[in-house]
C-alpha cells in the first residue's frame, strides 16, 4: 500500500469530501494537533497495519453496533488486536446481545461509510443517539489514531486531546469497557 509521509496539522491537497474536510475544520476549531497520513482506501484493519507502521500507533478497530432492536447505537473503539466478543460487551453495557448496526445509520449518525467509523464523526450526531463505548486500553494509552471521517486518510492524536477537547465539544461521555 501507498502511504504518503506525516504531515503535521494540514489536511490532504485537493477539494476533500464533505465529511473529510468537516472533521478537518473540526479539529482546526478545537485548536486540536494531528498528525496525517494519506493513502489508498484502508477500510480493513489487514490494512491499517501498513498505516499504524508509518504512523507509529496502531489504528484504532472502531466498530459501529447495535441492539436487537435497532433502537440503541454505539461506537466501539478498541486496540486492532483484541478480539471482539458481543455476550461480554453486552453483559457490560447492560444491552440486549449487540450486532453490527445497518450501514444506512452509520451514514445518518456520523456520516461515515463502512470502514470509516471513527470518533471524529460525533460530531454528527447531534441528538446523542450514539453512546460511546472505548476499551481501558486505547482510553488510556498515549496516542489515539482513526480516519478522519473517510478511510483514505489516518490521524493521529494525544488521547488526553481527545478525552478533554474533543468529546466535551461532541458531548459524548465514554463508557469505558474492558475486553
Amino acid at each position: 500500500m501507498e502511504i504518503s509521509p506525516i504531515y503535521h496539522n494540514s489536511r490532504p491537497d485537493g477539494k476533500l469530501p464533505a465529511q473529510e474536510a468537516a472533521a478537518f475544520d473540526f479539529l482546526d476549531s478545537l485548536g486540536i494537533d494531528y498528525e496525517r497520513v494519506t493513502h489508498e482506501l484502508a477500510d480493513t484493519m489487514e490494512k491499517c497495519d501498513d498505516v499504524s507502521a508509518v504512523l507509529g500507533v496502531d489504528v484504532c478497530k472502531n466498530l459501529f453496533l447495535c441492539n436487537r432492536q435497532k433502537t440503541n447505537f454505539y461506537l466501539l473503539c478498541m486496540p486492532p488486536h483484541k478480539a471482539f466478543h458481543t455476550k461480554d460487551l453486552s453483559h457490560q453495557i447492560g444491552s440486549a446481545r449487540l450486532s453490527f448496526a445497518p450501514e444506512e445509520q452509520l451514514w445518518d449518525l456520523l456520516h461515515c461509510t463502512p470502514g470509516s467509523a471513527t470518533i471524529l464523526g460525533l460530531m454528527n450526531d447531534d441528538e446523542n443517539r450514539v453512546q460511546l463505548l472505548i476499551d481501558k486500553e486505547t482510553y488510556e494509552a498515549e496516542y489515539f489514531s482513526c480516519h478522519p471521517c473517510l478511510c483514505t486518510s489516518t490521524i493521529k492524536l494525544k488521547t488526553s486531546d481527545v478525552k478533554n477537547m474533543l468529546l466535551p465539544k461532541v458531548h459524548h461521555k465514554p463508557i469505558v469497557v474492558e475486553l
